[in-house]
């Protein structure tokens, strides 16, 4: 948001108009969902510079994102003066395109015509499987609201043998079944299957997704045994830092967080602030990333600093004292 705040600002006096869309709000009516929007953005956007549209009946997503081929969130559309999309694609990108669209230059370009090309090549079968997913996707989460665990059960396996190789339908399963039914003697050995197809993909997001089951602190493990959970934690873990390892320059904001809540568990508190230490550092390495990115990820990480070390923690002006009950977001994966 501040980026759009800065774009709406730069070219105010050029004609352009940014208009942010609220399509989905999670909340049980249209009323509350407003209501927490409202909030948020007066807690977090007093100074916003452009206005805030509210959707709660699935136009946005009825007429603009899946006719559009459009399948993740953030996504920008840019109406030029003659009302027609000149561009589709995410802020990130609307620095370079702006001043084109702005000036007429943009539309009828061979960049244009050659950028929308290729996002549509790169989105067109994720937006397949969408349109394949949704069906199930409405079956389990009408089921999980009325908290219908066997009929949200019966959806998400019939979710899977249509996309077994689906990691969002595949972490629904075992958090349905660990979490919700708390069904150990079915839970673990989905939980191992889970963990042996993410080592065997030598994929980070499917290890730090099977990691969360085991780890996060807003979920309830006490029914899971044990020794199984911290020789699977320890398993993972050492994957993790092995794709990732400490002197590579790849990223560690995303994955680290989940490992070191392994080691602090586990009571190697040294290496567990080792590890954030490393992911906070991170997000001031050599491949920028976005303002918004940052601003969401640096409070969790020093919350986290700040606890593991039980002390007061400072990165530039943000500083975190430690918390007893802070729990950290669970990442929102949807079927």
């Amino acid at each position: 948001m501040p980026h759009l705040m800065q774009l709406q600002e730069k070219y105010k006096d050029s004609g352009l108009e940014v208009v942010g869309i609220a399509a989905d709000e999670n909340a049980p009516t249209a009323v509350e969902a407003r209501t927490k929007l409202d909030a948020w953005l007066t807690e977090k956007c007093s100074n916003l510079n452009y206005r805030i549209a509210f959707d709660y009946t699935g136009e946005m997503n009825k007429l603009w994102m899946e006719p559009s081929f459009s399948v993740g969130i953030p996504t920008s559309f840019v109406v030029d003066r003659d009302g027609h999309i000149a561009f589709i694609g995410h802020p990130w990108q609307l620095d370079e395109v702006l001043p084109k669209v702005l000036n007429g230059s943009w539309r009828t370009s061979d960049q244009a015509k050659s950028a929308d090309t290729e996002r549509i090549a790169k989105n067109e079968p994720m937006a397949r499987e969408q349109a394949l997913k949704k069906p199930t996707n409405d079956r389990f989460w009408a089921a999980v609201k009325t908290e219908d665990w066997k009929t949200a059960l019966s959806a998400i396996e019939e979710g899977i043998a249509l996309l077994p190789d689906n990691l969002n339908f595949r972490l629904a399963h075992a958090n349905l079944v660990l979490h919700k039914m708390h069904d150990m003697w079915t839970g673990l050995p989905l939980m191992h299957q889970l963990v042996r197809d993410a080592i065997d993909r030598n994929s980070e997001d499917w290890m730090i997704a099977a990691l969360n089951q085991l780890f996060h602190p807003n979920l309830d493990h006490s029914r899971f045994p044990s020794p199984e959970r911290f020789a699977i934690g320890k398993e993972l873990s050492e994957h993790v830092l092995a794709l990732n390892p400490p002197q590579g320059d790849s990223p560690k904001f995303w994955s680290y967080p989940a490992v070191a809540r392994y080691y602090q568990e586990s009571g190697n508190k040294n290496r567990a602030i080792e590890l954030v230490e490393l992911a906070l550092k991170s997000l001031d390495g050599p491949e920028p990333i976005p303002d918004e990115l940052k601003e969401h990820l640096l409070p969790e990480l020093l919350q986290a600093l700040a606890n593991y070390k039980d002390e007061k923690v400072c990165h530039g002006a943000l500083c975190a004292a430690p918390q007893k009950n802070f729990l950290p977001k669970v990442s929102k994966r949807r079927p």
